[in-house]
């Protein structure tokens, strides 16, 4: 990456971004054309290749930072200052509904990259997911009490279980035209009612 990119002014970073989310959240990677990201930045398609020197470079680029700003929403939202494992999950589901309605087309490029096949960019998608997943999974772990849960459960599967179910649920609700916000939040407080009932002991699920 050309370091040039750091120093446009932030607006102008920001127009690339946006442009870049927008149009890798319509559509797949491969058919999303980089001159169409140039055309909504402002700016030339050699412009932009001067920047980023190809199209996985500039997508990578994105996820990373879209990383970045998840992980600074999840920190906003105290999702991992929680004693409770529970409230940190619906704290984190708190977290990515704001997300996704202050910035809706990061958000969707976001949970749409996280199921990304091009095997261009797929495999460095997963190491990244799967690096910010274990940050993410010891800091909401290290406050489980583990006498509170039925004995022998692995705590790391019970946490990717819930993870997997919850992005899968973002997934199934971004297929539809607008964001249903009120709904969702709703679902999801019934998943943790759910998960409540299978993991936690008898005396701890009231």
């Amino acid at each position: 990456m050309n370091e040039k990119f750091f120093e446009l002014p932030e607006e102008k970073q920001n127009q690339i971004l946006q442009a870049g989310w927008r149009v890798f959240s319509r559509n797949s990677y491969k058919k999303s054309p980089v001159s169409e990201i140039a055309a909504e930045a402002g700016i030339s398609k050699s412009l932009l290749f001067h920047y980023f020197v190809n199209k996985r470079e500039l997508y990578l680029f994105l996820w990373n930072r879209c990383a970045e700003i998840t992980m600074q929403y999840l920190t906003e939202f105290l999702c991992y200052e929680q004693e409770d494992l529970f409230d940190a999950m619906y704290r984190g589901m708190q977290a990515k509904l704001r997300l996704m309605t202050e910035h809706p087309d990061m958000g969707l490029f976001a949970v749409k990259a996280f199921y990304e096949t091009e095997e261009e960019i797929c495999t460095a998608i997963k190491e990244s997911y799967d690096k910010y997943f274990q940050v993410k999974a010891d800091k909401a772990l290290s406050h489980v009490d583990p006498d509170r849960f039925v004995p022998g459960l692995d705590f790391r599967m019970m946490y990717r279980e819930m993870y997997w179910a919850s992005e899968g649920y973002l997934w199934e609700m971004i297929q539809h035209k607008e964001l249903d916000v009120k709904r969702m939040e709703e679902d999801f407080l019934k998943l943790l009612a759910f998960w409540k009932s299978v993991y936690l002991k008898k005396e701890e699920k009231g």
